[in-house]
């Protein structure tokens, strides 16, 4: 491995520059990037914010090369799981015939109203419709089904579930339902806001909450002890995929019984951290549902996918937990790699100039509109200007962006830094 005198000659001499403008320079970045990284099956791809256009523009860019030239077969977006079954299904010319019935109800967080998910999506219909790509590309969520300030009733995975083991075995079917559905009671009790800030508002640790996470339990036995049955009736995809929406359902439910916890910083970061393992198992089903089929790209912040413990500042208190990438990387080992990404400026999202010798103020003096850093996991620099390096200042407009550190270079194996992005397309109002 090469050392070298300092950071700024590390940036001078690894930078891979290139333009979004420029498929072609953008092609050959990919290309160099992905010869490095040896045997991946899962490759993150991490962005600072919510709200950049660009990232979201380079993210389309990187699929559609990874799908053409690099036996990439699945793109996963932080939405929810459940809810990309439609959108899947829309990809592979099944259901809606039109985005705008999916824009909605296919993703959460209102993800599904950006332009560049409809440019993404539309893009990957219009490949799978081309007989001579014998590999069809599949469309995923990997969040668990959550929203900032509540998290879903547990009746759309249960009933996904209950509808497969219906269309197998009517008899098991209806006995399921006639025990489930009376414990699921409203979805308006489930998804109450105010059971963020105030567990006693919360209902996951009723009686029927209870009793619903051992039906949920005995659901998940009988799809096991019956699987090779289940399986010659329905194939092996279909089997597998409910099985995953019934462990979402024994989580979500597990995260509603946190929910109803004493509230405390703890509680909080049980939260986070339940999220977290979600997500990391939702890749962790898709990469073994892939293999032999393709490999998987998923995009998320940066903090999801990064390898050491995220931090969130709330009030007084720092709180850590272990990401969904800390999980992969024990998981996955070297088949598991991530680009983070940092940004200069971005007018949209308030965020200005970075300070002068921050850690992007540095990164971005490589002359280029967006360049990739191979990080090498921070070996070849000095350990004293690694944590010697500047953090520099946030956006009060999207508290989404967490800027880069100097753990960015052992979370990451790579770094895409741009030098400024618009904000997205079809994306909310950002408040002053």
């Amino acid at each position: 491995m090469e050392s070298y005198a300092s950071l700024d000659e590390w940036i001078q001499q690894e930078a891979i520059p290139f333009s979004l403008d420029s498929p072609r320079a953008l092609d050959a970045s990919i290309d160099k990037l992905m010869a490095s990284l040896g045997h991946v099956e899962l490759l993150g791809l991490g962005e600072p914010m919510h709200g950049g256009e660009d990232i979201l523009m380079l993210r389309n860019s990187l699929f559609r090369r990874l799908a053409e030239n690099h036996g990439f077969s699945v793109i996963a977006v932080e939405s929810s799981f459940s809810r990309a079954h439609s959108v899947n299904e829309y990809i592979m010319g099944l259901g809606p015939a039109s985005y705008d019935d999916i824009a909605e109800t296919g993703f959460s967080h209102g993800f599904g109203l950006l332009d560049a998910n409809r440019e993404l999506v539309d893009w990957m219909r219009e490949y799978n419709a081309v007989p001579s790509n014998r590999i069809k590309l599949r469309f995923y969520g990997f969040d668990a089904p959550t929203e900032m300030m509540y998290a879903d009733s547990p009746r759309q995975v249960l009933h996904f579930v209950l509808d497969y083991l219906s269309s197998i075995d009517g008899e098991i079917g209806k006995k399921y339902l006639e025990r489930i559905d009376p414990l699921l009671g409203k979805d308006l009790d489930w998804e109450n806001p105010a059971a963020t800030m105030d567990p006693s508002k919360s209902v996951g640790s009723s009686q029927a909450a209870c009793a619903l996470r051992l039906e949920t339990e005995d659901l998940i036995t009988d799809m096991r002890l019956r699987l090779p049955e289940f399986v010659a009736k329905s194939g092996l995809d279909s089997y597998l995929e409910a099985e995953q929406h019934a462990v979402i359902a024994r989580q979500l439910l597990n995260y509603h019984a946190g929910l109803a916890q004493e509230f405390s910083g703890e509680r909080t970061i049980r939260l986070l951290g339940i999220r977290d393992t979600i997500i990391a198992d939702n890749l962790g089903y898709m990469v073994e549902r892939e293999r032999g089929r393709g490999k998987v790209l998923a995009f998320a912040h940066n903090s999801h996918l990064q390898r050491s413990r995220a931090q969130w500042q709330l009030g007084p208190d720092l709180l850590t937990w272990w990401p969904a990438g800390g999980h992969l990387d024990a998981l996955f080992g070297p088949r598991y790699a991530v680009i983070g990404s940092g940004l200069g400026v971005s007018a949209g999202n308030g965020i200005g100039q970075p300070e002068a010798g921050s850690f992007e103020a540095r990164l971005t003096e490589a002359k280029s509109p967006v360049r990739f850093f191979p990080t090498h996991r921070g070996q070849g620099l000095h350990n004293s200007e690694i944590t010697s390096l500047q953090v520099r200042s946030g956006s009060m407009k999207n508290t989404t962006y967490f800027p880069l550190t100097n753990q960015s270079l052992t979370d990451f194996d790579w770094l895409a830094v741009l030098d400024s992005t618009g904000y997205s397309r079809g994306g909310p109002k950002l408040q002053e």
